[in-house]
Parts: structure tokens; C-alpha cells; sequence
């Protein structure tokens, strides 16, 4: 077995209790661990958000809800990477199967040695996934600090006849003070602004 890979904890969902029975083999043996099964897709989608796998390997043909939308709910949700099983491997669906936030497919009957890489794949892109997002979440939180601290500084400096550079520095020492951030105090400061204007006493 791959040293460098990272063991998972698994959801399966398929409604052939054999095929799960095996899927639990394979993957036990691969050193994964199975913490859940599910029969179909509705109680997939139960089951990894009160479970939190690492992983879900989704059917697609399963009642109640196929395999694709289960794994549309699970990845909209952000809630695990989605392997999905499947008998077909024509483009639309593949394409069908991407739009629906399926990271990694396998074709069945599928081999041993296919799990354990296409595993790795589903796994791999969630991580990257996630890191993309909390890149430009985090770029947008700063984009808006800028913003909001801008606009402080420029009502500080017209109320009190200050420079941007003063403005700034008694936005500082009030974040020190009161062990807020920057953000916070732009933030306040913009408020109280907005209420001072719209005071009928103005």
C-alpha cells in the first residue's frame, strides 16, 4: 500500500447490500474505515452530515434519490468529497456528474488496484477545492477591510481636521484599547456617521 496516502473514514451508499459488502472489504483492506452505509440516496445525505466522513462512495442508480443528486446536496453543502460508482462513462454524463460536484468516478465492475488512486483523486481536489475558496474569502475580507477603513479615515479626518496618518493611528490605538479589530472600529465609526446624519436633531 501507498504510505503517503491519507487513510479515510467512508461513507458507502448503494442499495445492493452485496456491492456494499464488498466495497466494505475492499476498502477495510485498503485501511480505510467504514463508519456508515446507506441504502439509498436521501439517507446518504443524512448520514454524512451527522457522521462527517472523509469520504462518500455514491451509487448512482439508488431510490428515493439517485446518486447524482445526493452528491449535488453533499457537495453544495461543501460537506465531503463524493466518489461516485457508475456503470455508464459517456460524456454527457461525465459532464452531468461534474456539474453535480463529483470529484472522482469509477466505472464498474472496477479493479482493486482503480479504488485506491481514484479515492486518492476525490480527496485531493476537495482539499484544493476548499483552499481555493478560503483564498478568495479570505482576499474578499480583506478587499472590504480596506474599504471599510478607508472610508473611517476619511470621516475621522473631516470630523476632527486630522491627516489620513492621524486618522489612522486613532484608529489603531482604539483597536488596541479595546482589543477590536481594525475592521470593527472602521465599522462602528462608519455607523455611528450613518445615525449622526440621520438624527432629526441634525
Amino acid at each position: 500500500m501507498n504510505n503517503t496516502m491519507r487513510l479515510a473514514k467512508v461513507l458507502i451508499a448503494d442499495d445492493d447490500e452485496v456491492t456494499r459488502m464488498d466495497l466494505r472489504t475492499l476498502l477495510t483492506d485498503l485501511g480505510h474505515q467504514v463508519i456508515g452505509e446507506a441504502e439509498d440516496g436521501e439517507q446518504a445525505c443524512y448520514m454524512t452530515r451527522s457522521l462527517k466522513p472523509d469520504l462518500v462512495i455514491l451509487d448512482i442508480m439508488m431510490p428515493k434519490m439517485t446518486g447524482l443528486e445526493a452528491a449535488e446536496q453533499i457537495s453544495n453543502e461543501r460537506l465531503a468529497p463524493v466518489l461516485l460508482l457508475t456503470a455508464y462513462s459517456q460524456e454527457d454524463f461525465i459532464e452531468r456528474a461534474t456539474q453535480a460536484g463529483v470529484l472522482a468516478y469509477l466505472v464498474k465492475p472496477f479493479r482493486r488496484e482503480e479504488l485506491m488512486p481514484a479515492i486518492e483523486l476525490a480527496m485531493t481536489r476537495f482539499r484544493e477545492l476548499k483552499a481555493l475558496e478560503n483564498q478568495i474569502e479570505s482576499l474578499q475580507t480583506q478587499a472590504e477591510t480596506r474599504r471599510a477603513v478607508g472610508r473611517a479615515k476619511a470621516i475621522l479626518m473631516e470630523r476632527h481636521h486630522v491627516a489620513e496618518q492621524e486618522a489612522f493611528r486613532r484608529m489603531q490605538a482604539q483597536s488596541l484599547a479595546l482589543n477590536k479589530s481594525l475592521r470593527e472600529i472602521a465599522e462602528a465609526i462608519i455607523l455611528a456617521s450613518e445615525i449622526n446624519q440621520n438624527s432629526p436633531n441634525r
